[in-house]
């Protein structure tokens, strides 16, 4: 079979056209280039193997432009014949993970705008939402975020307070 031909299910040949091919080369060249730009921390959960990994390592590690263009088309040609429907569901989880993690520091961002504007309904909200909060650290927080604002003193306890509304969010 020729890379122009591809088979439905009625196993009659379907010929892709040149532009066809190109783009999903293009594709996988792309998806091999995000993979590349991974943290170091994701791309340890990305579930990589043999020359597909050596090479994605080696493109990590180039900083010559030239250099890194050949290295990407290479690994689009790996991937061309590699499995990857792993990987492609191991890079979607990360992304989902990100998205999520920035949802959660801005819901902790808005309850501690609201907790320091002194409303004390506010207060209530997050005590009835989150009962396992300990009320007096809490209320003991947002006193001094308040009393280190008027003062204009560096923001620790609004740093604390904020960590505390995290891990309220996280549980």
């Amino acid at each position: 079979m020729s890379d122009f031909e591809d088979f439905n299910n009625d196993e009659e040949p379907v010929v892709k056209s040149r532009t066809q091919i190109k783009k999903e080369m293009q594709e996988l060249q792309d998806f091999g280039e995000k993979l590349v730009n991974l943290t170091d921390k994701q791309f340890l959960k990305i579930p990589l193997e043999g020359q597909l990994q050596i090479a994605i390592t080696e493109a990590r590690g180039m900083k010559h432009r030239e250099g890194r263009r050949r290295q990407l088309q290479y690994i689009g040609k790996l991937m061309r014949s590699a499995e990857l429907d792993d990987v492609r569901a191991a890079y979607e989880r990360l992304q989902n993970e990100g998205q999520h993690s920035v949802r959660l520091h801005h819901q902790a961002e808005q309850w501690r705008d609201k907790l320091l504007s002194g409303d004390k309904s506010e207060l209530q909200k997050f005590v009835s939402e989150f009962p396992q909060v300990e009320v007096q650290l809490l209320r003991q927080l947002i006193r001094n975020a308040q009393k280190e604002t008027s003062q204009k003193k560096p923001p620790s306890s609004a740093r604390k307070l904020f960590k505390l509304i995290r891990e309220q969010l996280e549980e």
